[in-house]
């Protein structure tokens, strides 16, 4: 089986703990391929992805992106272009998605999770509307599944007290990226921001990296379980 995890720095697992070395950890017989950059957003993914098509045919792709098309309006410098509103965001992922789709025999659209772990904030908010649009994109398609990480993470800080912190220095994130690689430090410096799944609001702790690999190993052994039934 072969697997393609495509997105942004959570995918690529800098800053924070890498949900991506856990799952092939995990799954060592499974062949993983890491396609996350960081800073991407819907619109850079698109231009990325039309420069380099995946040159792999994968069994499995998931498609984690959009929590930057939020995220850089908080931060002070904007890497990566965004989309301008509701319709460009759905519009710019639908044309991901079909070029994802080209090189994948099944692909699972997960939804931006957080930006802060107070679940009513702005961007959160904003997040929603996105997995939103993000669900009803999916609902069109054959092979194409739906995972809502926002809801798994909101069900998880509901039972617990989370600070509002939410990292938008960009010279910050750097320094969390250079000098906490440790996921003992990481988690030590999250506990230390009041956070629970986060070590910035956005990038994951050893907790948040756990619930990915939890969510993403159910649809792989669902997929699996699909397979031996029709073979």
């Amino acid at each position: 089986m072969k697997i393609a995890c495509i997105g942004d720095s959570l995918t690529e697992g800098r800053p924070g703990v890498s949900f991506f070395k856990l799952l092939t950890t995990k799954h060592q017989h499974i062949e993983f391929d890491n396609h996350g950059k960081p800073g991407e957003t819907v619109k850079s993914l698109y231009t990325r992805l039309e420069k380099s098509k995946p040159a792999t045919y994968y069994d499995l792709s998931f498609l984690w992106i959009g929590v930057n098309d939020v995220y850089a309006k908080l931060l002070k410098v904007q890497a990566q272009p965004v989309t301008k509103d509701l319709q460009e965001f759905k519009d710019y992922y639908v044309k991901v998605l079909e070029m994802i789709l080209a090189s994948s025999e099944h692909v699972v659209l997960v939804t931006p999770a957080l930006i802060g772990e107070e679940i009513k904030n702005t961007s959160n908010t904003e997040l929603k509307e996105l997995s939103s649009i993000i669900q009803s994109i999916s609902s069109k398609y054959a092979n194409v599944s739906f995972l809502n990480m926002q809801e798994i993470f909101e069900r998880h800080l509901e039972q617990v007290n989370s600070s509002d912190y939410i990292n938008t220095n960009v010279m910050r994130v750097m320094k969390d990226v250079l000098f906490y690689k440790n996921p003992f430090r990481i988690d030590r410096l999250s506990e230390k921001r009041g956070l629970h799944l986060t070590l910035d609001g956005v990038h994951l702790n050893s907790k948040g990296a756990e619930l990915v690999v939890e969510e993403y190993t159910a649809v792989i052994e669902r997929l699996q379980l699909q397979e031996a039934t029709v073979h």
